[in-house]
């Protein structure tokens, strides 16, 4: 599976949820590198979701953009699958 397909798959989850605002974060010149691909805000906690596909890893910027959101109070991770985001929101 390629990792659009992934995003596209959690996004159609997440707009299942009450209370959540979720968007894909767009690369590219305008956008900011090394924030995850996926940003929502459910129940008032803020998520950041960087999806890969099986054999993806993280680049050292997304690695280190994913601690500084964690470290401020968020929760930031890698994700590969629906079903893993469903784990970490409790689904």
């Amino acid at each position: 599976m390629k990792e659009a397909d992934i995003v596209k798959a959690i996004m159609k989850f997440l707009k299942t949820l009450p209370n959540c605002f979720a968007w894909k974060e767009h690369g590219g010149m305008y956008g900011t590198a090394g924030i995850p691909d996926i940003i929502a805000c459910i129940d008032g906690k803020f998520y950041g979701f960087e999806v890969k596909t099986d054999i993806g890893k993280p680049t050292k910027l997304q690695e280190s953009t994913i601690r500084k959101i964690n470290k401020a109070g968020g929760i930031a991770v890698v994700v590969r699958s629906v079903d893993e985001v469903k784990s970490i929101l409790g689904y």
